[in-house]
Formats: C-alpha cells, sequence, structure tokens
C-alpha cells in the first residue's frame, strides 16, 4: 500500500508516516512506558492504546511490530497518593525506587509490581498484549552500562541542551551529573558524586547514612541516568520508531524537545515519530486526572460500564490530540448508540452519506473490535431499551435473551457482556429517575379516583388487547384514545400509570414499556384497581 494508498485514519495516517520518516524495516519498534507511582488510570491508558492502534495499523499494511511497553519502576517514590492505604507505612519508603516499596494490599511483591499487574491483568480484554520491559531488571543487570558511560562523557553538551530551553532561572547552577544514585546501603536518592575516573568508576557518597563507594557502572545496580537523558537513551538501544507523549511533554521546548536533541547529539540516533495526545475528562468531574492526587478512574472501572469494543471506539473514534470526557451519566446511552451507528453503516445495514464516510467509519470499527471483526453482524439491542428490559425481568439476563427469541448463537457472547455493562451501569451510575422496580401483583398505589379510573381504562381498553398492537406507534394511539374516552389529558393518564406500575411519576415510553412486559404480569399488576 505505501504511501500512495489513502489513510481514513489517523492511526493509519501515522503508521505511512512511521514507514515514510524511518525507512523500510524489517521491524519496527513502538514503545509507550508510565511510572507506576499510583493507580494507572485511563489518561495513561490512551497512550497505551494509541501506540496499539497505530502498532495494528503498520501490520495492516504488512510490517512485523514489536510494541514494548516499560514500566519505569527504578523511579523514585516520590510521594504518597492519597487514594493509597497505609499511608504512614508507605511514608517510610519515600525516596526508595517505587520497586522497593513494599505493596500495601499485600498482594504482590512490591508497590510498583502491584500498580503493574492491575494494568497487565486488565489489557488483555481490551485486546492489547505488549512486550512489558521492567526497568529496575534492565537496570540491575547494568544493560544502560555503556549508555551512562557515554552520558558522563558528554556531561557539558548535556548541560547545554537541557538549557537550551530554559530561561536563566531555571538553568541548571553549579556541578551537574546526569545520574543519580541509589546508595548501596539505605536504598535511597540522597546521595552525591564525587566523581568519575573517565572510564568505568564512580564515585559517590550517601547525605542521609554517610556510606561512601566507588562503584563499576558494569556491575553497579543503583546508578540511574535523569529521565531528560535515561529516555532518549532508551530510544537508541531499543530502536524506537514511535512513541507518543502528552501534552505537557509536547509543551514547546518541553521534555520530547530536549529528548529528540539528546538522542541525536549524544546518542546519534534520530528520536521516533510521535504525536501528542491530549487529557482525558471524566464527565461530572472537573479537571486532569493525577495518581499521585489520587484522583483517577481506571481501565477496569471503565469496563464495568462500557464493553471492551465500545471502550476502543472511545479512543479509536477520537483523534488523539483532542481533549474528550469520558461519561458515567446518561451520555452513556449516547456513546453506545453511536458505536451502533458505527457498526451499523460498517456491515452495510445502514448507508453512509458517501463512499468515504463508509470507509471511515468501517475502519474505525474495525480498528474498536479486540481480534477481528466477527464473522456475524452483532445483534443490536440499544442500550436504552437494554436497560428497560433488564429492569423489567428484574436483572435475569436469560429471560431478556429468551424474551428478543432471535439471538444467534454467535451473537450471545457480545449481547450478554452488553447486559452485564448495563446492569452495572444501572445499579452503580444511573440516575435515579432511570431506575425502576415493577410492583407485585397487590402492592397498590395510593391514587385518587380519577387516577384509579384512568388504570382502569389503560388496563380493560389497551393491555388486555396488547398482542393485537404491531408496532409502538398503534398502541401509543391506544393509550391517547383511552384518556380520551376518559376527557382527561395523556399526561394524567401517563402519571397514573407510571405510579401503578413502577412507583413513580415517570417512567420508560409507555407504549414500548408496556409491549416489552408480559401481558399476564401487566394484568395480575393491575387488577386490584
Amino acid at each position: 500500500m505505501g504511501m500512495v494508498g489513502k489513510a481514513f485514519h489517523w492511526a493509519d495516517e501515522t503508521a505511512q508516516k512511521i514507514v515514510w520518516e524511518k525507512g523500510e524495516k524489517a521491524l519496527y519498534t513502538c514503545a509507550s512506558g508510565i511510572t507506576p507511582s499510583g493507580t494507572v488510570h485511563i489518561g495513561n491508558f490512551r497512550e497505551i492504546i494509541s501506540v496499539d492502534l497505530v502498532a495494528r495499523a503498520l501490520r495492516s499494511l504488512g510490517k512485523q511490530v514489536r510494541f514494548i511497553y516499560s514500566w519505569d519502576d527504578y523511579d523514585v517514590f516520590r510521594k504518597v497518593p492519597l487514594n493509597m492505604p497505609k499511608r504512614d507505612e508507605l511514608e517510610k519508603f519515600l525516596r526508595f525506587p517505587i520497586t522497593m516499596v513494599p505493596d500495601p494490599w499485600e498482594r504482590d511483591a512490591s508497590y510498583a509490581r502491584h500498580h503493574e499487574v492491575d494494568v497487565e491483568s486488565a489489557l488483555p480484554a481490551v485486546g492489547i498484549a505488549p512486550e512489558y520491559l521492567y526497568q529496575t531488571e534492565r537496570y540491575r543487570a547494568s544493560l544502560y552500562a555503556g549508555g551512562i558511560r557515554v552520558a558522563l562523557g558528554k556531561k557539558a553538551e548535556l548541560k547545554e541542551i537541557l538549557d537550551k530551553f530554559r530561561d536563566d532561572n531555571h538553568k541548571i547552577q553549579g556541578e551537574w551529573w546526569p545520574v543519580s544514585v541509589f546508595c548501596d546501603k539505605c536504598n535511597r536518592d540522597d546521595t552525591d558524586i564525587d566523581g568519575w575516573d573517565g572510564e568505568w568508576q564512580l564515585e559517590y557518597h550517601c547525605n542521609l547514612c554517610g556510606h561512601m563507594e566507588k562503584t563499576d557502572l558494569r556491575t553497579a545496580k543503583g546508578v540511574k541516568l535523569g529521565w531528560r537523558v535515561d529516555w532518549p537513551m532508551r530510544w537508541a538501544h531499543e530502536k524506537v520508531d514511535f512513541e507518543p507523549a502528552g501534552k505537557d511533554h509536547h509543551s514547546q521546548g518541553g521534555s520530547f524537545d530536549t529528548s529528540r536533541l539528546v538522542c541525536k547529539e549524544v546518542y546519534g540516533f534520530d528520536a521516533p515519530v510521535t504525536f501528542r495526545y491530549d487529557f482525558i475528562g471524566i464527565k461530572g468531574d472537573a479537571g486532569k486526572m493525577s495518581s499521585s492526587m489520587g484522583k483517577v478512574v481506571d481501565l477496569p472501572t471503565l469496563l464495568r460500564v462500557y464493553t471492551p469494543e465500545l471502550v476502543r471506539f472511545m479512543f479509536a473514534g477520537t483523534r488523539p490530540n483532542t481533549e474528550f470526557t469520558i461519561s458515567f451519566d446518561l451520555d452513556v446511552i449516547k456513546i453506545y448508540e453511536d458505536y451502533d451507528r458505527t457498526e451499523r453503516i460498517a456491515w452495510k445495514a445502514e448507508p453512509a452519506k458517501n463512499e468515504e464516510s463508509y470507509l471511515k467509519e468501517r475502519r474505525i470499527y474495525e480498528l474498536s473490535q479486540v481480534g477481528d471483526v466477527p464473522g456475524v453482524m452483532p445483534y443490536q439491542a440499544p442500550f436504552r431499551h437494554l436497560c428497560n428490559l433488564l429492569q423489567i425481568a428484574e436483572g435475569d439476563v436469560d429471560a431478556v435473551l429468551a424474551g428478543l427469541g432471535d439471538v444467534k448463537p454467535e451473537q450471545e457472547a457480545g449481547l450478554r457482556s452488553r447486559c452485564a455493562c448495563a446492569l452495572n451501569w444501572i445499579n452503580e451510575y444511573a440516575p435515579e429517575e432511570f431506575r425502576f422496580k415493577l410492583r407485585e401483583p397487590g402492592d397498590m398505589a395510593a391514587l385518587s379516583d380519577t387516577a384509579r379510573a384512568a388504570v382502569r381504562e389503560l388496563r380493560d381498553g389497551v393491555v388486555v388487547r396488547l398482542e393485537s398492537f404491531d408496532n409502538d406507534k398503534a398502541c401509543a394511539q391506544a393509550i391517547y384514545d383511552a384518556a380520551a374516552r376518559l376527557g382527561m389529558d395523556g399526561k394524567t393518564l401517563f402519571r397514573a400509570a407510571y405510579e401503578a406500575l413502577i412507583g413513580k411519576e415517570q417512567g420508560p415510553r409507555l407504549a414500548s414499556f408496556l409491549r416489552n412486559i408480559e401481558k399476564n404480569r401487566l394484568l395480575a399488576i393491575l387488577s386490584s384497581y
């Protein structure tokens, strides 16, 4: 396909750009990574899925791709996030590498590993399977000894590059080293470097415990590059072709600009192709998410309300450099409707406005799938409708599926997944006016005489002949006719009906609601009036 093919999706545009800029290669490396300093939230997930989408697009071009995900678990534990248990206990490990902080939940080997496991166990559900690189292991195995030595040898050039984008107040003052050291005795990074012999020997002392040491970079466990040097060093080490970054790193003169220069001038490697991705908001909660503040929504939380395809769709259907909000309120219904529309267009069950629009929607749909596009078009049960059916059936998914009646065996798993999300949404997030429970027979509403008359008219004039209506429109007409017979407006009758059926003043569209409830069940509830 090469550059001649027209890209209908930003991931394909990026894939073409990578091939164009990096040339034909046997293997393209796409990278992402994060410090597991707290809960890995949905803002961080935007980077992971952006890389996954680009990796998929490269594979669509017939390319071999390595998708690496770096856990920067050798970073310093700087502060305890607000949403952590045993915070006093964690305070004792400040300035340690995150990988040496104990897991306050006592589930995993360390605090870092706990957050890594949370992500690694959730990603397969959305069809993402990177190769994980653990920086603690790599640093401690002295894998980067050569890269560290290069940085020490070019310390003056590095200082100049780092200062290039800084104003006078923020330039590096005094003696500066591109590395920091975790003390071999007390594990903290409050150390000063005393000298380097120009080869492999580095001397340091610890300001906390007084330990002094000459260490060899080829065997040293605690020597680490500062991250503005570490990042480009690893680009060169891993031969990274593509890595996006958040808008904070992509600001003018920000860390990406600095790293690009370091990568080229110090390590002789061209920085990866990149793009900027924007922050994600949570509907009903202003401000950007932050792991350190403990104010987060993570992938498992999202998967309680959105099926894996819907989660992928929200990101695949939005350009990375646009901010968007993830909703847990009534907007959930609209997001499911948007996905269903894209699905219908992709399967040609609904016409697109033109061929270009069809190809674009089709590509978004393909990239939204966890695996390949299914062999049979999935069963479309609109989310709002499904929520009503599930509440009528009091959460019995089997009953809902049996009631639908025309679900093919290969459509069932997807529909069950959607039902599970709908139930979670009803129980955990739906606004109160959206929730309802049908009354039991004999459980009567306290109604005025007028309202009781309205309920009787609805029962004897409409419900008894429910099966005679071919559609909701015919049923709705019969409801209005019943109100007219009593000389009352429709509103009064609707209110009486909802009170009698669910104990509320309003509820789902009445005609459709009545037709979705088994007739004898309705008659049993309304018989006492």
